[in-house]
């Protein structure tokens, strides 16, 4: 992925055509050079951090490997030496000389140049003759720059167990696809670009507005490679807000305005960021004041950078009905109790969602008479602030432990949870808190996915839901799951699409979920990414799995898949989704350590997704 970064160029393919431009204001040269004869890689590493994680690849890297950099980022690059993403060791046939004066180069703060034998994803072998840079700081190595120029290994292992002779051949014609598309530019003439893609002959306006304000923002930062005159184009940082808002939606952007900093990081660092996650990062935060009582089972939501903090369980299953909330825009945050008029009767168990800018809206739970399927609205700026009851004609049963969220800033949708006498539920409903008098309707579809509590429904792609996990019934039992299932509510007649499944019986269509699948669970987090990609982590595991390890599904894909996203920084140990909330689209905030019967609600984790806020 060719993405700008601080430096005037932060790819092997943007400076290749720009290092031998002979114009009087080119970049400087490089510290290593770039040579384009082959599919050039490239890696970035943190030398600060242990074991050298990666922090950043390029799209020939994507391409030639097979891997996402969302699989890599975190990691070390050793794993190219292992057969296969579930190989635990090194490939005996990797020269371990090779390997060993690797290590030493590194120790030592020294360049290494060699070769060595790499591995697909789908374990087909290539040789990559492999180049490392260390980039000193002020009196320490800081980075190590890979350069990676790959061909193919004239060795012949078969196919992975499980792989297809077909897939291997896939990366193969890929990888030369890639040789092929990276045929260098003769230099010679620095307008050759223009003679050969008509399309720079168009004015700079429509070249931007017409079409590249129409691309994604891997497209763009891939342009910006072609030529200079494409990369100064592709340095605008009106039309990155133009690309990040056709790709995003004009809500996601208009959210991400609202980060501290975002001015300062630009949106072409923004878009590469949250594109590739490679300043992910989780942090532990400390805050004043108090949320007295103490309790559990609360729900929390964002208003802005404001997280606010609803109702809960107290001392002897007591419901609660105070609010409280968390400026995080503040030089030293602390828990405010807010004053509000005629609060809804306490709750636990119930959803608290954001609508339209400021106002918050609640729905069911549990209270003191039981069951809940009322629904209140508070804007939080108002003077004072105040709960308003909405009386939604033919609601939905009441319920607690359902899954709600909102679309379009206007629309409030529930799903699933559980009724009376502990039956599930597997319906869906939306109501309309646009509307005057507001009517729930119940969305009718000829299949629903099985009834469950503890889900997550996540909003993707404008107007498309997708429901990951919870407590599933199969038969007479229950289960944890980890199906996920999709519904397209732009659709004249919108109906449940199940895209993976842990193989519980009568899901149709189900299979071994794409790559490695999250540990079927319930109360956990989902986080919707710009551009649909859904992060799952936290909840209630099944097995000793970890809790923490973070997952990454795009369900845009045509074969969606599941990644695992390694980040640095220490997770919180427990994380739940009624006490975690997205703030500013870039930052997790997950609230509290459990401990015993206690929430630790002084000390945050932050699992930050950019660097402006960091």
């Amino acid at each position: 992925m060719e993405w700008d970064s601080n430096s005037d160029l932060s790819d092997d393919e943007a400076v290749s055509f720009m290092l031998n431009d002979d114009d009087d204001d080119a970049v400087g040269p490089l510290p290593f050079p770039v040579l384009q004869t082959a599919p050039c890689g490239f890696v970035v590493t943190d030398a600060v951090e242990p074991d050298h994680p990666i922090i950043y690849v390029n799209a020939v890297f994507e391409m030639v490997t097979g891997y996402r950099a969302e699989e890599v980022l975190g990691r070390n690059c050793r794993f190219l030496q292992c057969r296969g993403p579930f190989a635990k060791r090194r490939h005996p046939l990797v020269d371990s000389t090779v390997v060993s004066e690797i290590r030493r180069c590194l120790d030592e703060g020294v360049e290494f140049q060699g070769e060595l034998l790499n591995f697909r994803k789908d374990g087909s072998p290539l040789m990559n003759r492999l180049r490392l840079t260390p980039i000193y700081g002020e009196d320490e190595i800081t980075h190590v720059i890979g350069i990676q120029f790959f061909t193919e290994a004239n060795i012949d292992l078969g196919p992975l167990p499980g792989s297809t002779i077909k897939e291997s051949t896939k990366s193969s014609d890929r990888f030369h696809s890639v040789l092929s598309s990276l045929n260098p530019v003769p230099v010679g003439d620095r307008n050759v670009t223009r003679g050969i893609c008509g399309i720079l002959q168009l004015s700079d306006e429509v070249l931007s507005l017409k079409i590249l304000a129409r691309l994604t923002p891997r497209d763009i930062a891939s342009v910006g490679s072609v030529c200079r005159h494409l990369y100064e184009l592709t340095k605008n940082e009106d039309l990155w807000r133009m690309v990040c808002q056709n790709a995003w939606g004009s809500e996601t952007t208009r959210v991400l305005e609202t980060v501290p900093g975002a001015r300062r990081l630009g949106w072409g660092r923004l878009a590469r960021e949250l594109t590739t996650l490679e300043a992910a990062a989780w942090r532990k935060l400390t805050v004043g004041g108090a949320v007295e009582p103490s309790r559990c089972n609360f729900s929390a939501c964002a208003v802005g950078n404001r997280v606010v903090l609803f109702g809960g369980e107290g001392v002897n299953m007591q419901p609660m009905n105070d609010t409280f909330v968390l400026d995080l825009n503040s030089s030293n945050p602390e828990w405010q109790h807010v004053q509000v008029s005629s609060p809804p009767p306490g709750r636990w168990g119930h959803t608290l969602s954001c609508v339209n800018g400021s106002r918050l809206v609640v729905f069911g739970g549990c209270g003191t008479q039981g069951l809940l399927n009322d629904v209140f609205v508070l804007d939080l700026d108002a003077k004072p602030p105040t709960w308003r009851e909405i009386s939604g004609l033919a609601p939905p049963l009441p319920r607690s432990w359902h899954s709600s969220c909102t679309l379009d800033g206007t629309k409030l949708i529930v799903s699933g949870g559980c009724a009376d006498s502990g039956v599930l539920l597997s319906d869906t409903f939306l109501l309309d808190l646009s509307m005057e008098k507001p009517v729930w309707r119940e969305i009718p579809v000829a299949w629903t996915p099985p009834s469950r509590l503890g889900h997550t429904l996540s909003v993707y792609g404008g107007r498309k839901i997708l429901m990951f996990g919870g407590l599933a019934k199969c038969g007479a039992l229950r289960f944890r799951s980890s199906d996920v299932f999709t519904m397209d509510l732009s659709e004249e007649e919108p109906c449940w699409r199940c895209v993976t499944g842990s193989g519980l019986p009568g899901l149709p269509g189900t299979g071994n979920p794409g790559g490695i699948a999250p540990p079927p669970r319930l109360d956990h987090v989902a986080v919707s990414l710009p551009g649909g990609r859904i992060l799952i982590f936290g909840g209630s595991v099944a097995g000793l799995h970890s809790a923490s390890q973070l997952y990454i599904l795009d369900p845009t894909d045509e074969k969606p898949t599941w990644r695992i996203l390694n980040v640095p920084g220490r997770p919180p140990r427990f994380a739940w989704g009624h006490s975690t909330c997205v703030v500013g689209g870039t930052r997790a905030i997950v609230m509290g350590g459990q401990t015993g019967e206690e929430w630790m609600l002084s000390e945050l984790h932050e699992l930050s997704l950019a660097s402006s806020v960091s």
